[in-house]
């Protein structure tokens, strides 16, 4: 199936945080990084698959920061966090970007809303939505993608997703194994 896709260096990789990244806390939220676990083999798996794409960006709704637990301050040292982990791989990520509403009829951020992914065509105006990737764990991230005409792979996991994606994948390392 991805070789339909025509991979080829000049797309993007539109990745979410928690259940793509990190392991994600049902119920609860990442505050700090002692709770920020990667998954496993993403960070050894970075490198090589960030390598096949032009722009690597991060999309994640974090109602936490609405609700107050967390400040901003506090998610920027996070990701900055995340993003040396990843550097330290040799991976790099060009821009994380943060929906922080709370989830509600009126958020306008969130996933599966377009917004992050216009801010990041708007920074990085090569970006082709048909020429780009969203891997995400959930219907939000899947829909996300679908809205702005991307390609779509699920992580699989304990979220119950009905969405349709392109691909359904374990981590991404497999993601990665299949894109070879």
């Amino acid at each position: 199936m991805m070789k339909d896709w025509n991979l080829d260096a000049s797309w993007s990789l539109f990745l979410d945080r928690d259940g793509v990244i990190n392991e994600r806390v049902f119920g609860g939220y990442i505050l700090n990084k002692m709770d920020f676990v990667f998954k496993e083999g993403v960070l050894e798996t970075a490198s090589e698959l960030f390598r096949n794409f032009n722009r690597v960006c991060v999309v994640t709704n974090q109602q936490c920061i609405g609700k107050g637990l967390i400040s901003e301050e506090n998610i920027q040292e996070l990701h900055a966090f995340m993003c040396k982990k990843f550097s330290s791989k040799g991976a790099h990520i060009d821009e994380v970007f943060i929906a922080r509403e709370i989830n509600n009829e009126r958020s306008m951020d969130r996933k599966p809303r377009p917004k992050m992914g216009l801010l990041a065509k708007a920074l990085y105006p090569e970006i082709d939505f048909s020429k780009s990737i969203m891997v995400g764990d959930t219907d939000s991230d899947i829909n996300f993608g679908k809205n702005l005409g991307m390609k779509t792979v699920l992580i699989v996991s304990e979220e119950e997703c009905h969405s349709l994606p392109d691909l359904k994948v374990s981590s991404l390392k497999e993601f990665n194994t299949l894109l070879k």
